[in-house]
């Protein structure tokens, strides 16, 4: 039997380019996210199809665990327990 504590999110270490790994909540990457995403010029369809940028920054959050909406801008994420 699998054990539940597999499948709990505490939060999150964010990589950015040129920058130190940041553990973040939910609620902190989200905001992150909708900051890239107002700031970006193309977005992919499966993201442009959401009307609120706080949509669009929750379907990232669910779908992807990467972000690259230019060079200069590289986000990556993972899920991560707080204690053991």
């Amino acid at each position: 039997m699998v054990d539940s504590i597999m499948y709990q999110e505490d939060g999150y270490v964010l990589l950015q380019a040129n920058q130190p790994e940041e553990l973040m909540t939910e609620s902190q990457l989200l905001t992150k996210l909708e900051t890239v995403l107002k700031q970006a010029t193309e977005l992919p369809s499966d993201i442009r199809k959401f009307a609120t940028t706080t949509e669009q920054a929750k379907y990232v959050l669910d779908n992807y665990c990467e972000f690259n909406p230019n060079d200069d801008n590289y986000l990556q994420w993972y899920v991560v327990r707080w204690n053991k």
